[in-house]
């Protein structure tokens, strides 16, 4: 068992009730009262570790609203602790290698599924791109068939006004003749002579 230390720097934050261990007999503190014993709760070098403490406190604990909610505790009223254990059990090395072990899986899943997650969205990143080539491709040539059907159209118009402007022609010219045979016909008849 170590001496009594007063660098509270170090000492314990997260600690819980433990009994004492077999062979071990209780100190008191510099108050002058029986120490409580404790054991470090705390992801840290003291895990499982147990120590003496002051059993009492600065001012009174606050009480408990709930049985969910517990108000931390004041601090010890003359800060005595000592540790009854000079190195943590075979538990809380066990249970340290496990959490380091399951941090490194945890941390190993986390990257892949990053990196699966990256891939994924670089494969659709390039799926998309893909996508808005062949659109640009499919609305391009779309595009340039309705510029040809459009020409093509315009064409045919214009050779449908073409001849629809010649039949109108040919029928002025010979309105026109008939006209003039008709102006210049000696009227003897009951038709033109170019009727007879």
């Amino acid at each position: 068992m170590s001496l009594p230390c007063s660098d509270q720097s170090i000492r314990p934050r997260k600690m819980q009730s433990a009994s004492l261990p077999r062979g071990v007999e209780a100190v008191r503190c510099w108050c002058g009262d029986v120490c409580k014993v404790k054991e470090v709760t705390d992801f840290s070098d003291w895990l499982g570790m147990k120590f003496f403490m002051c059993a009492n406190y600065e001012s009174d604990p606050p009480e408990s609203i709930s049985a969910y909610v517990r108000p931390p505790s004041p601090p010890p009223l003359c800060m005595y602790y000592r540790w009854i254990d000079t190195e943590m059990p075979d538990w809380a090395v066990t249970e340290i290698r496990e959490r380091g072990c399951r941090a490194w899986a945890s941390l190993d899943l986390e990257e892949r599924r990053e990196k699966a997650e990256a891939e994924e969205k670089a494969e659709q990143k390039k799926e998309w791109e893909d996508y808005c080539v062949e659109q640009r491709a499919f609305i391009d040539e779309m595009i340039r068939k309705n510029q040809e059907e459009k020409l093509r159209l315009e064409e045919v118009y214009r050779q449908r006004e073409q001849a629809r402007e010649a039949e109108r022609e040919r029928k002025r010219e010979m309105a026109r003749a008939v006209k003039a045979a008709q102006e210049a016909g000696d009227g003897k008849g009951k038709y033109p002579r170019w009727t007879q």
